[in-house]
């Protein structure tokens, strides 16, 4: 079961109509939000981002926040894992084909859900591998938009190869993934490029900086070289739906040792206590691993 306009009902039944800005132009913005437990994660946070992607293509939110809450409980409530991840669609709606934006046409809503799955055991043990490539996206990264072809064709770059994600540099410096952040290990301090208008603010991002702020992890929040990127003695990979993955190999070439590092596995144990105690309400009992 999906929502879309007002109604849930099967996916296979959702359609809309060709004159959608958001098939025509792809003028529209999404979100993507876990839910464990059947608990959305960090909600306030996730609808601070979307408010964020509607200012930044000017279009106004169709619910409030509490109106937010109410739908994905639902579509929660409709699907049949425990956890998820929730998808939002918000189009500028329908309307004659115009550049300029319509008068008074109600805006597309959709959500869905789908399984979320953990990482596969098999990459947190070994690391996955990544490759870099220029990033050659617009400067406006920071809104979520759904035309995101730029970063399809960058992320098909690495599946090409047989790797997970593409690292993107621009100018010299790290962005971000096609579909993730990057965090960098260098001498035991973790590196973070700051937020900007060149990436996505991720959510998981931000549990990450603040579980290294708690435990006394060092950590720094600056521009990254690609230079510093080549020699990190860890790269780390983070996004809604995969976590905290560590990066083993770029370009073909091993990243420290060549395997997931002492850095990830703290991190990666204090997250999944984090979300325990959280999401599930109890703790796993491993953050101090």
């Amino acid at each position: 079961m999906i929502y879309l306009n007002g109604k849930f009902m099967p996916i296979e039944e959702a359609c809309i109509p060709v004159l959608d800005r958001g098939f025509i132009f792809g003028d529209g913005i999404y979100e993507v939000i876990p839910a464990y437990s059947r608990k959305p994660f960090r909600l306030p946070k996730h609808l601070n981002r979307l408010q964020h992607s509607l200012d930044g293509i000017r279009l106004k939110n169709p619910f409030s926040n509490d109106e937010w809450k109410n739908l994905l409980e639902q579509v929660i409530a409709k699907s049949d894992a425990e956890d998820q991840y929730l998808y939002l669609h918000i189009t500028r709606g329908v309307a004659k084909r115009d550049h300029a934006f319509p008068v008074n046409v109600p805006p597309t809503v959709f959500i869905m859900s789908n399984p979320l799955l953990p990482p596969p055991a098999e990459l947190l043990a070994s690391g996955a591998s990544a490759i870099t490539a220029i990033d050659n996206r617009w400067i406006r990264c920071d809104v979520k938009a759904i035309s995101l072809l730029p970063n399809v064709l960058l992320r098909q770059l690495a599946v090409d190869v047989h790797a997970l994600e593409t690292i993107l540099i621009r100018d010299g410096f790290l962005t971000e993934g096609a579909a993730s952040n990057i965090f960098v290990v260098k001498n035991g301090v973790l590196l973070a490029p700051p937020k900007s208008n060149l990436m996505l603010p991720g959510i998981t991002y931000d549990v990450v900086l603040e579980l290294a702020a708690a435990n006394k992890i060092p950590h720094e929040i600056r521009e990254i070289t690609e230079a510093e990127v080549r020699t990190a003695d860890e790269i780390l990979l983070t996004s809604s739906t995969k976590e905290i993955m560590p990066i083993a190999s770029l370009d073909n070439q091993p990243v420290g040792q060549g395997k997931p590092g002492p850095l990830f596995a703290r991190l990666h144990a204090l997250y999944q206590d984090y979300k325990a105690t959280n999401m599930r309400g109890h703790s796993c009992g491993c953050s101090n691993s």
